[in-house]
């Protein structure tokens, strides 16, 4: 029997709305501030890991004659650290304030995020078909990945459907750095020259490019119908476009 095709689902955005959050936050900050804050927390923790990736300190390892030899030393949060600190930077650009306690009842609420309403009925497709093999692949650390498939109302009636749960804090790296997509491959049991096999599912411009220019095959989730914009490599497009993840198996099955 042919291997099953590889369906990576990203998480954050993707199947869980990093804006539901807002319902949190509207507890200490109303309404009309919540989804401010929501968006500025979601913005700084994107950057936040784009900067780690590309942040090392150099330190001194010796001489030889008049060579001083420099280890780069890279920088690394997981995603627990980078969601609290983003979310700090957040509150402080917009005067806010929060004590601990506060902070971490809402950190603990991003284990239980909402999933978009096409979540559902995608999934259950998903279930139901024989040839696809789902696996969520996301930056979260493993026990934000797990409370959010196996504890969340939302998403933990579907968690059987994924066979694995694929993080880069293994590797200590955020996507859309290529090593990621190389090690998702590896624990999906392929090899680099099985990329092409991989099919990632992403709302993230940033994710469908880094899994594009490592080889995977990549559907872009546009939601908002706006049309890709992505221009930071113009020659690199989503394998697919769908306006609802209910079309993912339909656009696999087309190109197979």
């Amino acid at each position: 029997m042919a291997d099953k095709i590889v369906v990576a689902f990203d998480m954050y955005g993707t199947l869980l709305s990093t804006d539901s959050i807002s319902k949190q936050l509207e507890i200490y900050f109303g309404p009309d501030m919540a989804p401010s804050i929501a968006t500025l927390w979601r913005r700084y923790q994107l950057e936040y890991t784009w900067r780690l990736n590309s942040m090392a300190t150099m330190d001194s390892s010796g001489y030889s004659t008049c060579l001083m030899l420099l280890i780069l030393l890279e920088q690394y949060e997981d995603f627990a650290a980078v969601t609290r600190n983003s979310l700090r930077h957040a509150l402080n650009e917009l005067g806010q304030q929060l004590q601990d306690n506060e902070i971490e009842s809402l950190i603990k609420a991003y284990d239980n995020l909402h999933t978009f309403p096409d979540v559902g009925p995608a999934l259950n497709r998903i279930a139901n078909n024989l040839s696809i093999r789902a696996v969520i692949f996301s930056n979260g650390t493993k026990d934000m990945i797990s409370n959010s498939v196996l504890r969340s109302a939302d998403l933990s009636k579907h968690a059987s459907i994924f066979s694995d749960l694929v993080t880069v804090d293994e590797i200590k790296k955020y996507k859309p750095s290529p090593i990621t997509y190389q090690h998702a491959a590896k624990k999906v049991g392929k090899e680099l020259s099985q990329m092409g096999e991989i099919w990632l599912v992403s709302s993230n411009p940033f994710d469908v490019v880094g899994a594009r220019t490592a080889g995977m095959n990549a559907i872009w989730v546009d939601r908002a119908a706006r049309g890709w914009q992505d221009a930071v490599s113009p020659g690199v497009k989503p394998t697919a476009i769908v306006h609802s993840l209910e079309q993912v198996v339909t656009e696999i099955n087309n190109k197979h």
